[in-house]
């Protein structure tokens, strides 16, 4: 396994595209924000930048890599296509949008941010998607999301196997099977909501791992999504956060450690249901 140059390993997608199994997402940053947190993740060490269209604040991401003094090879950059763009033609319309207010010929990884199977447009979508990789404008392409029935979909309607699927996933909402069908079909599994946005880092059991580790609650999260092979982007506005987050490959959970995290499954969400989330 190859590493960033801050020790961070890389994950080979399905298509021979390396992703730096951890980085730096910037959901809730404010557009204002967004540069300086971005610049300060860089300096910090991050290699790869998760935002997408809804979030607002693709521009600031492209600031923050121009303030760096990073090159823009070196940075693994995911965006995706906003819940009001799917369609085949539109999904290729917003990536432009996006390519715009990055300044860039194209993105590491461009995903569907959500399947909306109410709206039955998501198979068409992706073929969309099946061109914009062709023409070169992602490096890859994925989903973001998606359930079961909504990738079998996908595998009986088109020829593209998603190279990503980022899905809520913290110790309170697991997703074991999802994980299960990933391995199976040769999908990488990111996780968003990594902490369950810092609801379940009191929990006694990660205050006690924290303890017997010398490390945070959070370092012991993320440590288990590494762990279980899941691709993470911890968002913090705080350097000493973003330190700290980085900071996960100096130590490893034993496998009781790993099994009483696994006890803490509750299928708990933070977020909306994806057979019901109509956008």
């Amino acid at each position: 396994m190859t590493t960033t140059t801050a020790g961070v390993p890389t994950v080979e997608l399905n298509n021979g595209v390396r992703i730096p199994q951890l980085g730096f997402g910037v959901f809730q940053i404010p557009p204002e924000e967004t540069a300086q947190a971005v610049r300060t993740a860089l300096e910090t060490g991050y290699r790869h930048i998760d935002t997408a269209q809804m979030y607002r604040n693709e521009a600031g991401v492209a600031a923050g890599i121009a303030d760096s003094g990073v090159a823009r090879e070196d940075v693994f950059v995911t965006t995706k296509l906003a819940n009001d763009a799917h369609g085949h033609d539109n999904a290729i319309t917003a990536l432009e949008g996006s390519l715009r207010r990055l300044g860039f010929d194209y993105v590491d990884l461009y995903l569907i941010h959500w399947p909306l199977p109410a709206k039955d447009t998501f198979v068409r979508t992706w073929q969309g998607f099946e061109d914009i990789l062709r023409a070169g404008k992602a490096r890859a392409v994925g989903v973001s999301n998606f359930q079961p029935a909504h990738l079998d979909r996908l595998a009986e309607e088109t020829s593209l196997v998603p190279a990503v699927n980022q899905i809520e996933l913290h110790p309170a909402l697991q997703q074991a099977p999802l994980r299960d069908y990933h391995q199976a079909h040769g999908i990488a599994t990111e996780a968003w909501s990594p902490l369950a946005q810092a609801a379940v880092l009191g929990d006694p059991v990660l205050t006690g791992l924290a303890e017997k580790h010398g490390r945070t609650a959070a370092q012991v999260v993320l440590r288990w999504h590494v762990q279980l092979g899941n691709i993470v982007f911890p968002k913090s506005a705080s350097p000493d956060r973003m330190r700290q987050n980085l900071d996960v490959f100096g130590f490893e959970l034993d496998d009781e450690d790993m099994a009483e995290i696994g006890r803490l499954d509750e299928g708990r969400r933070t977020g909306p249901d994806p057979d019901a989330f109509t956008g």
